[in-house]
């Protein structure tokens, strides 16, 4: 069954966690180099494979005498500074025996949330499949601060998974996968094979542990997955911990937990809205534009909104709520804060009498609207 499903494959984003490639305070570079073989293989079966790895702070800590997980931010980025060198020079002497040659990209949301920086990063990642180097993408976290977190590799590897258009997903974690309940606490916990439909049972099954060397648990790679199949694509949760595994889970072998891709996923632009892109702001709908935009899929126009919160400006995103506050979509806006409060409540038809001049007759069109899923 795993053969089937994973014959439409040729791009393949493998996300590599803290846990997978660390061993006490330091790298374990007999592991990352046991990747690296995977990761040669598959490229010589035809795969265009991206890493999206962790494993900076945990190489740069010792340096400043921490143990465990960081206590500030400054520490943090301090850790990362020194260790994400190291990181990819464990790449480069893994790949180098195999002619391969590994491009470091780092990147912040801020990077991603940008159109124009967006596609940049993807020509970026292009590029560098045209000319075979094997791109390794981490956080750039010598400089992100809170605003601009991805939050964790879990989720940049969903977003990356969008951004170069790949098939699959692959996050390799120090568990099988997903179970019932959490192995560490339950004995008779099961491993579910294959999810066709990542429900809020699904999400409360994956508990929300994080260990000293990483930032996500099980439920950051559950909500990481939900991400990359709505796109479209397939994800896999395997324990990268056994060697060859990766290789295993492109042989066939049931392995791991495999989430099904959307049967009707979002195309790659709504996609970047809903994930990527950060709301500025909120805007809350009468009954009329909420039946409009839910039910009839519907643009926003002026004439429907309340009322406004935040500061945005034209192109930004915002969510759209009910009167209440409750969240409905999210869609990019064809007016900034002070444009909107001038022409919120009004009719399409007054819009250029109001502002002397008219970006359109919707705030927000559907085609760059996505409904809460």
């Amino acid at each position: 069954m795993r053969t089937i499903l994973l014959a439409h494959v040729k791009r393949v984003v493998i996300k590599i966690g803290s846990a997978v490639i660390t061993s006490g305070e330091a790298l374990d570079l007999e592991r990352i180099a046991t990747i690296c073989d995977d990761v040669n293989q598959l490229r010589q079966r035809g795969y265009e494979v991206v890493l999206v790895s962790s494993g900076a702070v945990a190489a740069g800590k010792a340096d400043l005498g921490i143990s465990g997980r960081p206590k500030t931010i400054p520490l943090k980025q301090a850790a990362a500074a020194i260790g994400q060198s190291r990181l990819m020079r464990a790449y480069k002497d893994a790949l180098r025996p195999h002619g391969l040659k590994a491009a470091q990209i780092l990147l912040t949301r801020d990077d991603l949330a940008n159109r124009r920086r967006y596609l940049n990063a993807r020509n970026t990642l292009m590029t560098l499949f045209e000319y075979g180097i094997v791109p390794i993408i981490n956080e750039n976290d010598t400089v992100v601060v809170d605003e601009i977190r991805f939050g964790d590799n879990d989720n940049l590897s969903a977003m990356a998974t969008n951004l170069v258009e790949a098939q699959l997903l692959v996050i390799l974690s120090d568990v099988d996968g997903l179970y019932d309940n959490d192995p560490r606490s339950h004995e008779g916990a099961q491993l579910i094979s294959e999810v066709e439909r990542i429900t809020t049972d699904i999400e409360a099954m994956a508990g929300a542990t994080i260990s000293d060397h990483g930032t996500g648990g099980m439920a950051t790679k559950v909500k990481a997955a939900k991400r990359a199949t709505l796109y479209g694509a397939g994800t896999a949760i395997i324990n990268g911990r056994i060697p060859h595994n990766l290789l295993y889970l492109f042989d066939g072998h049931e392995l791991g937990t495999y989430f099904l891709p959307a049967i009707d996923p979002m195309a790659a632009r709504k996609h970047w809205i809903a994930f990527t892109k950060k709301p500025r702001g909120k805007l809350f709908l009468d009954e009329g534009a909420q039946l409009a935009v839910v039910n009839r899929g519907k643009s926003l126009l002026p004439s429907g909104i309340l009322r406004l919160e935040g500061t945005f400006e034209r192109g930004d995103a915002v969510r759209l709520c009910d009167y209440q506050g409750q969240e409905l979509a999210k869609g990019v806006t064809n007016y900034n804060t002070s444009e909107l409060n001038r022409i919120l409540g009004r009719k399409t038809s007054e819009i250029e009498a109001i502002l002397d001049y008219k970006y359109g007759d919707e705030v927000v069109h559907r085609d760059n609207l996505v409904l809460n899923a």
